[in-house]
């Protein structure tokens, strides 16, 4: 084993002692670890002044009572979290998450990944990430403005258009977002519109913002494919999800001329070989907050399934799109074994290790997290870039706009896996693209 290799691993059991019972946090670290070695290996000069280290502890976590009152006058105790880890590009940049699964180590997770995204991006923004246990499901519109208005009451003080916006994530909306940015309005006294990302388009919000992840990840894609000589006319692709993501990847995939075979829920999954009527699927879960169930009674053609996995169904493409570690190896392989040939992540790390391997030992060309859903957080700075200027874009011009920088992601990362001796392995390629640009930041600005 090498010095370097010594060096990571040695740093890496001190993590996992100092991080204990964060697993998904240790998930992440490993991978971005495991494609620094080559780096460190390369130019040595990025492992002095503590950079490593410093770059996997947070600047700053914030945790936090939210009591709230339901419809029935019981009083609930949530808990808030916003986690800002990485400043040196610009403000703190990423997404609330509402959802019982949320503690410490899944925001730090997540925040660790923005890092890398944001920086990917080539947009002067910071990685954070923050949200709470609250469960928005089967909650009446009161219930979740009240504890929106609670979250709002503590993070108000840690947050600024010049040190961090927030947006949304899962359990996270335009609703949502409306009712945090209005408490924010009334605590401050300040239209603040710069201070969240995915507002109401009347009152600072951005056009395509809301379809920018999903969007982005095809775009993403398209590129890998166009790589290797294809496209998505006449694929046959599978989406897990049924959420903003999953439901504008479907619906630019087949823009594109391919047929979304299959989509999900937590209660469930869709068959659908003639394609999805995205208008339809909409309506039920943006509109009704449906599940997938009551797609399947209003439309013909679709099958739903309850037990099984989307994952064993014959395509050419796969986009998870639902949420961390819902791909494993098992599932790969049924990919794999079914001609898949495209994978790319619209979720936050929805693969895990075994599956990764199992894609990249098989020939699938693999586009992660960081890379592939980077439209999101891309086309929140677009909006933070509106705000700042007092400006509105166009549809056409914005789409535009996130359409070049996916392009430019996929091309440097590409590159740049080329240029470490990983040709075609866009994990890696990622890593250290969005890892250079950070690190030349920080020993730039001292040890702080």
């Amino acid at each position: 084993m090498s010095n370097i290799d010594d060096q990571v691993n040695e740093y890496y059991n001190k993590l996992l002692k100092r991080n204990a019972g964060e697993p998904e946090f240790h998930q992440a670290v490993a991978e971005v670890l495991d494609s620094l070695k080559i780096v460190l290996e390369k130019d040595p000069h990025y492992a002095d002044y503590g950079l490593i280290q410093r770059l996997c502890e947070p600047e700053r976590q914030v945790m936090f009572r939210v009591p709230w009152v339901s419809d029935n006058n019981n009083v609930h105790v949530s808990r808030g979290f916003r986690v800002q880890f990485n400043s040196a590009l610009g403000p703190y940049k990423g997404g609330l998450r509402f959802h019982p699964s949320v503690n410490l180590g899944i925001i730090k997770f997540l925040g660790f990944e923005q890092i890398f995204k944001n920086s990917l991006t080539g947009l002067p923004i910071g990685g954070g990430k923050g949200g709470s246990d609250f469960n928005p499901k089967g909650r009446s519109e009161g219930e979740i403005m009240r504890f929106c208005q609670s979250f709002m009451t503590e993070l108000y003080r840690h947050i600024g258009e010049y040190r961090d916006v927030p947006a949304g994530d899962i359990g996270v909306g335009g609703r949502e977002i409306g009712f945090l940015f209005g408490q924010y309005r009334r605590l401050t006294n300040e239209h603040e519109s710069g201070v969240l990302t995915g507002k109401g388009l009347t009152w600072g919000g951005s056009l395509v913002r809301t379809e920018a992840t999903g969007y982005g990840c095809v775009y993403f894609t398209a590129e890998m494919m166009k790589e290797h000589g294809e496209s998505f006319d006449g694929a046959k692709v599978i989406v897990s999800g049924s959420g903003n993501v999953a439901i504008y990847a479907i619906e630019k995939a087949q823009q594109l001329g391919a047929t979304v075979i299959g989509f999900s829920d937590s209660s469930g999954w869709v068959e659908t070989p003639n394609g999805v009527d995205v208008e339809l699927l909409k309506k039920v879960k943006e509109v009704d907050r449906g599940r997938v169930a009551d797609y399947v009674e209003q439309t013909e053609g679709a099958t739903l399934h309850t037990d099984g996995t989307i994952w064993s169904l014959t395509a050419d493409v796969a986009l998870p799109c639902a949420t961390q570690n819902e791909l494993n190896g098992e599932h790969a392989q049924m990919l794999v074994d079914n001609g898949v040939k495209y994978v790319a992540e619209g979720a936050n790390m929805p693969s895990t290790p075994e599956a990764i391997d199992v894609f990249q030992e098989n020939g699938v060309h693999f586009g992660p997290g960081k890379a592939a859903n980077a439209g999101g957080v891309a086309t929140s700075a677009l909006e933070m870039q509106q705000n700042a200027s007092r400006d509105a874009w166009s549809f056409e011009y914005t789409d535009e706009r996130l359409h070049k920088i996916m392009t430019s992601i996929f091309r440097r990362s590409a590159d740049t896996a080329a240029e470490f001796g990983r040709e075609g392995n866009y994990v890696v390629g990622a890593n250290i693209t969005g890892f250079k640009k950070v690190a030349d930041a920080m020993l730039a600005q001292g040890v702080i």
